[in-house]
């Protein structure tokens, strides 16, 4: 007996389908604007033709829109649609045996021949029948007129004619015959907003952006103090960490000690007091209102309000008792505190995802997101994303961005890779990545080349941090001026996407917390004040960078990447180009004590140039030209002076 699962007149094969991520498991991810060019395998039995169309839509069309698939070779077919819009596509293949054109092929082959086609003619009757049934009106009279002509005998070299038209070719692709149709399965893609491609993180506490010391920030002291001086350097989003009330039970003192003094503002990430919890806002930063205002305004200077999502407790949350069953219950009855053995958090309630009650936990969870949503928030860097279930991040992000998909989600995973790629899949837009911990030049590459080159680019987001509130990597330590710039411009120009945690990066603090890669004197713990008018090197570097980035649309993509070969490891060159014949070149000393020179090897096929010809590169920091012959080109980078270079390669 066969199994009538089997479709025996189907005969098309359709496999290695690209882009597919996890046999489509999760959908692949794009940019508003993107061509995505979609490739198959597929073939046939026999020497019949075949015919393949890619099909798409968008989630609310009610209809799919049809693109031939052209071939390519060795059966790989071919087709690319643009995206448009912020939101969930689809996409699929179909394949048919296509009678119509294996019929074309023939009759031509026969009449080049020299031989007699009066039954072809005859079954080509029948085929402009059948098209003659789903024509439009103006091709329909004439599709039945060539029919009758076809099956009459005395008009057979005008039916030749018209057997072997361009006109008949024409209608043969207007009007297919499909019949036993292969179908692929129907693929996901994501098309995310133009900010998820292309981003400039500061991070900063607004508790210590007040202009006068021992003084706690408000939002309002955000909108005076640091929001021009955002605008100014260039950064496009303001990320602050938890602005919630802060609990008092087991508060942590400066520097995480477990005894905090009189006056101590405790950690922000002790989230919950009397006052409320993660839709709550701290009495001390300021109302509701006031944030609302500070989101507004960020919107009119072209900054976007980053939120942190963290998914714990203090002691004090109002779902410590409203809602004990979210929590982890001890033996003697206490609810378990976040740990991280050898390290202690006894401020913090970890949630437990395994709750008996994790349909109502999900749900509230949710109404946060919807809530800051409500107020403005479009951007949410989550802490720890990966100590919370993956089924819960699947549901939630689909959820919020069923509402609002130009909702952007940073993943704050600095964990396993696997874990890191999951958490991804799942619809995070960005991860932090590991950038913070690749120093040399083989390690910066490599790691790259995985993000860009591997099937990491169809679903991984890089977001390149040097430092954060919570790391001051060992490269750091060293309180090299070099060092510091040159970890800022390679995560502003390697990746699209990058942050720096601001003040601490700017007045290059290396201070490190006895022998960890932490901040001493962290401003988890303490508020700090900071001259919002200081400048120094650094600054003048990071607002020429991000001038950089926005005047050129080959820093605005970080899969557009290509490593020039240059011998001498300490220097790293890499070239960025943009379809618009945008090209930038950047070369950077990996040494921050000692100069480093080498000749780079630049790909001229990447800046359509032939072997003789001149071009200019323009140094975009220095303003400095230099005229450049052929492949091979010499240079040599004092870190004391300059560290890089940014050029911009321009025609003579």
């Amino acid at each position: 007996m066969i199994p009538k699962t089997i479709q025996g007149q189907q005969r098309v094969i359709i496999e290695n389908v690209s882009p597919e991520l996890d046999a489509g498991r999760f959908a692949v991810k794009a940019f508003v604007g993107d061509t995505i060019r979609v490739e198959a395998d597929i073939f046939l039995d026999g020497h019949d033709v075949l015919a393949a169309r890619l099909l798409y839509k968008y989630s609310s069309d009610e209809t799919w829109t049809e693109k031939t698939m052209n071939f390519v070779n060795n059966d790989r077919f071919e087709a690319s649609f643009e995206v448009n819009k912020n939101g969930l596509y689809s996409y699929t293949i179909e394949a048919w045996v296509d009678h119509s054109a294996t019929w074309e092929h023939e009759i031509e082959m026969k009449i080049k021949d020299g031989q007699q086609v009066n039954v072809e003619l005859l079954v080509g009757a029948n085929i402009l029948d059948k098209m003659a049934k789903v024509a439009n009106k103006e091709d329909k009279a004439t599709l039945k007129s060539y029919a009758k002509i076809f099956r009459d005998k005395e008009a057979y070299h005008e039916a030749v004619a018209i057997a072997t038209s361009n006109q008949m070719r024409e209608w043969i692709h207007q009007y297919p015959d499909k019949q036993n149709v292969s179908g692929y399965k129907t693929l996901k893609l994501w098309v995310d907003r133009e900010k998820a491609a292309f981003s400039s993180w500061y991070s900063m506490f607004p508790r210590s952006a007040s202009s006068k010391v021992n003084t706690h920030g408000t939002f309002k002291d955000v909108e005076e103090n640091v929001l021009p001086r955002l605008k100014s350097l260039g950064f496009d989003v303001l990320y602050v960490p938890p602005i919630h009330p802060i609990g008092k039970q087991f508060r942590k003192g400066k520097n995480n000690s477990t005894t905090c003094q009189e006056g101590e503002p405790g950690v922000p990430y002790g989230i919950g007091s009397e006052l409320g919890g993660h839709t709550a806002i701290l009495p001390e930063l300021g109302t509701l209102d006031d944030l609302k205002h500070l989101i507004a305004t960020c919107q009119s200077m072209d900054i976007e309000l980053a939120m942190d999502l963290a998914i714990q407790c203090s002691p004090d949350h109002p779902w410590a008792k409203e809602h004990p069953e979210w929590f982890k219950i001890r033996p003697d009855g206490t609810i378990q505190y976040a740990e991280n053995p050898p390290k202690k958090y006894q401020d913090i309630y970890p949630i437990n995802f395994e709750s008996e009650n994790w349909q109502g936990l999900w749900e509230e969870l949710k109404e946060v997101i919807m809530t800051w949503a409500d107020w403005g928030i479009r951007i949410i860097r989550v802490d720890n994303p990966h100590t919370k279930a993956f089924g819960f991040w699947e549901w939630v992000i689909a959820e919020v961005q069923a509402v609002y998909p130009d909702m952007i989600f940073l993943a704050e995973a600095f964990t396993k890779p696997k874990v890191m790629a999951q958490l991804a899949k799942l619809g995070y837009t960005h991860s932090y990545t590991y950038y913070t911990w690749r120093n040399t030049k083989a390690e910066l590459i490599g790691y790259m080349n995985e993000l860009t080159k591997t099937e990491q680019s169809l679903y991984m987001r890089p977001n390149f941090w040097p430092n954060t509130h919570d790391i001051l990597p060992w490269c750091l330590q060293t309180g090299l001026e070099p060092m510091f710039i040159i970890r800022y411009f390679m995560a502003a120009t390697l990746s699209s996407n990058y942050g720096v945690f601001g003040p601490v990066y700017e007045y290059m603090i290396s201070e490190g917390n006895g022998g960890k890669e932490e901040y001493k004197n962290s401003e988890k713990y303490e508020i700090r004040h900071w001259d919002w008018q200081m400048e120094n090197k650094l600054t003048h570097i990071i607002r020429l960078t991000n001038k950089a980035r926005k005047e050129n649309s080959a820093l605005q993509r970080t899969n557009n990447i290509t490593f020039c070969d240059i011998q001498n490891d300490n220097v790293l060159a890499y070239l960025k180009t943009h379809p618009n014949g945008n090209r930038i070149l950047c070369v950077v000393n990996l040494n921050p004590s000692t100069t480093q020179s080498g000749v780079v090897k630049v790909p001229l096929n990447l800046i359509y140039k032939h072997p003789d010809q001149e071009y200019l590169v323009h140094d975009l920091l220095t303003g400095n030209k230099y005229v450049w012959r052929g492949e091979s080109n010499f240079i040599e980078l004092d870190p004391h002076i300059m560290p890089m270079h940014l050029f911009r390669i321009e025609d003579m």
